[in-house]
């Protein structure tokens, strides 16, 4: 008679202690720029593609911070961030760049930041292990 009110009480301690176990000590997920705020041709890219665009609008300082590797420096690129973004206007108004579209070192190194940003590294280590991880990919366009 009193067995399943114990069990049910039981299992709602059992899901609070869960819920809050996982959350604890788990780096936040970065707010990323709506998706309809991407060209279509952006929008129907793959899911690794488009959240790196995403990414690119929302934090384009942690992008400006970091080099870039795949040899994009010789069409002008000046970060990673140039992957993504040709420039802004005065009223906000994004230029994008499809270079990111066919660049897969281009996506991981963005991800990359993405994750960092998450756990919380400062602009600094980020860029550092970044350097680290891509410099044997190609050259730097910093």
């Amino acid at each position: 008679m009193f067995r399943r009110p114990l069990m049910l009480l039981v299992l709602l301690a059992l899901t609070a202690l869960a819920a809050t176990g996982c959350t604890s000590g788990r780096p936040a997920a970065v707010k990323l720029a709506p998706v309809a705020e991407l060209p279509e041709v952006m929008q129907q890219a793959p899911a690794s593609v488009r959240t790196a665009y995403q990414f690119a609008v929302a934090h384009p300082d942690a992008l400006r911070n970091v080099p870039c590797y795949c040899g994009c420096g010789a069409i002008g690129h000046h970060s990673n961030l140039a992957c993504y973004m040709k420039d802004v206007s005065a009223g906000g108004e994004i230029v994008f760049d499809d270079h990111a579209l066919g660049c897969s070192i281009c996506v991981d190194i963005a991800l990359d930041v993405m994750k960092m940003t998450e756990e919380g590294r400062d602009l600094a280590a980020i860029r550092s292990q970044i350097v680290e991880t891509y410099s044997a990919f190609g050259p730097s366009n910093q």
